[in-house]
């Protein structure tokens, strides 16, 4: 079985190629680039590289969120174009659940935290080798999170956009129960998506039905509404 995984829904643009469950080919992208501008050439570099093609592969699989809004709307709308060539089925991933899948296996509480901007973190948390889900996904106030994940009364590991912007919070507030990722493992990792999208081949569908998720609404729509309410 051959997988294509890529991932925008956050500042690192990232591909995966899996062949039967070995990873052919992982890239990453930090730069000036936008994740438009980047992605499909890293597509094409993954497939020339590897000597396999977009025609042999059986599935194409992508992270629809929670993350940026226009991220993930390049990553779903690229993978989009990818499967309808083809006609093959899509894969969708949780990219808070990817980001937990690269730092496993910890002792404790995976705490994947995404800025959400507005004094808000898009949160999650797992635990063990099988990533349990401990809390689902949503957008909260930083504070209100950490109530939340300290409940749990173990160690817990903080990876993600968010860690660096809030870990002197977190770790006033957890003490020595906070632990993060080194830079080198506090993104998220494409060949992690890729892994948890072969686990999940039954959930394929259509590009047709593929969707990104969005936790709340984008800004644009949100100030629309406030527009249109201060009208009433």
């Amino acid at each position: 079985m051959i997988l294509l995984c890529i991932d925008t829904s956050g500042p690192v643009a990232g591909v995966a190629l899996m062949e039967n469950g070995v990873v052919r080919y992982e890239a990453m992208a930090v730069n000036a680039f936008t994740h438009s501008q980047s992605i499909l050439p890293m597509v094409e570099e993954a497939y020339r590289h590897t000597g396999l093609t977009v025609e042999q592969t059986d599935y194409f699989a992508v992270t629809v969120g929670p993350g940026s809004f226009t991220g993930v709307r390049i990553g779903v709308s690229t993978l989009k174009g990818l499967a309808h060539a083809g006609n093959k089925p899509c894969i969708a991933v949780d990219a808070l659940e990817s980001m937990a899948a690269g730092v496993m296996p910890f002792d404790g509480v995976i705490c994947p935290i995404q800025d959400a901007r507005a004094g808000q973190v898009y949160g999650a948390a797992f635990q063990g080798e099988t990533l349990e889900r401990l809390l689902p996904d949503e957008p909260i106030k930083l504070e209100e999170y950490l109530d939340k994940v300290q409940a749990f009364g173990k160690n817990m590991l903080f990876l993600g956009d968010g860690m660096p912007l809030h870990r002197e919070t977190i770790a006033a507030v957890l003490g020595e129960r906070a632990h993060f990722a080194p830079p080198h493992l506090a993104f998220l990792r494409p060949a992690s998506a890729a892994y948890l999208a072969a686990k999940s081949t039954h959930e394929a569908v259509s590009y047709l039905e593929l969707k990104p998720l969005y936790l709340r609404a984008p800004q644009a729509e949100r100030q629309k509404n406030l527009r249109e309410k201060g009208h009433e």
